[in-house]
């Protein structure tokens, strides 16, 4: 076994130590078809008030520019499908947030492998990010064999479906590399057909300025427009309809992450019960999930938008 598939095969154990779910490797090199799709998709201003979107472009498309003479990017899976459902009459959430918030506990693990990495291997660069820097982590998953970027714009893998966060880490390197995987929605549209507001404008293209997510997550006013009432199909806190519609999700299993356990209250609150909850209530309940980003004013303004 040479140096570099000695130093892959560790770093594939350690992830899996960690338990991340699959990880894959890619070479680090400039994603030139990626930029000018990222080009085309700001052109059209399907970010909507996502100016950051806009910012460190060479970054997103080029590791090197992240990470010195970086060599390969490893993309690592964590499942977040939980093995409880909401009740059926309450304002809906995203399966991701019901538990903590992911950036602490992936963050963590990316850290730890790092160190890990150069205890077992030496002086190794490496950065890590887990959906907070300019990286365009779907295409690198996509480079890595770990699926394929489905119509609805999710990573799907095939043995396992799409309710995964995606890590990256960016290291100096040089790594065996995987082969990149295929595409296998064929003609099915139920993503596409499923939206309700028509933010799946082309396969694998998705206006976010016409997402549910980006109205109940990322859009800071607090006028929801009105040509998006009765369209929202209750969802308070991002929306999971792509994902749940798409057929590779038949595969998708429970997770193991401790962490990802839901909070109590996502699972059993009535309509009621969040109408009723007040300022003070949500910053302790929520003080460590994804749910914080809207705000307790945001979460307000969703509720009455839905009901």
């Amino acid at each position: 076994m040479t140096p570099t598939e000695k130093h892959t095969a560790f770093i594939k154990q350690a992830a899996g130590a960690l338990r991340f779910d699959h990880c894959g490797i890619a070479r680090a090199v400039q994603l030139d078809d990626d930029a000018r799709r990222l080009e085309q998709w700001l052109h059209k201003g399907m970010h909507g008030t996502m100016r950051y979107m806009e910012n460190y472009f060479d970054k997103r498309i080029d590791p090197r520019k992240l990470v010195d003479n970086a060599q390969s990017v490893i993309t690592l899976l964590l499942n977040y499908y939980p093995a409880e459902q909401q009740r059926p009459d309450a304002p809906k959430i995203a399966k991701y947030a019901y538990g903590q918030d992911y950036h602490e506990v992936i963050r963590s693990k990316l850290n730890t492998l790092l160190l890990q990495i150069k205890e077992n291997i030496g002086e190794v660069n490496g950065r890590g990010f887990v959906d907070s820097a300019p990286v365009l982590e779907r295409s690198w998953a996509q480079r890595s064999g770990l699926g394929w970027i489905g119509k609805n714009g999710n990573l799907i893998h095939k043995q396992a479906g799409s309710f995964f966060f995606i890590a990256t880490l960016i290291t100096d390197l040089p790594l065996e590399y995987d082969s990149p995987a295929g595409d296998y929605c064929g003609s099915c549209t139920r993503c596409l057909d499923a939206c309700p507001t028509g933010a799946l404008v082309e396969p694998g293209v998705v206006d976010g300025s016409r997402c549910i997510s980006y109205y109940t997550i990322e859009l800071k006013e607090m006028l929801i427009p009105e040509n998006m009432q009765g369209k929202f199909e209750q969802w308070m806190f991002g929306c999971d309809i792509c994902q749940d519609v798409c057929p590779w999700n038949r595969f998708s299993k429970p997770h193991s992450t401790v962490e990802f356990t839901p909070v109590p209250e996502i699972l059993n609150f009535s309509t009621a019960d969040w109408e009723a909850l007040t300022a003070d209530a949500f910053r302790e309940i929520f003080r460590h999930s994804p749910l914080k980003r809207s705000k307790f004013s945001g979460i307000q303004r969703n509720l009455k938008f839905i009901g």
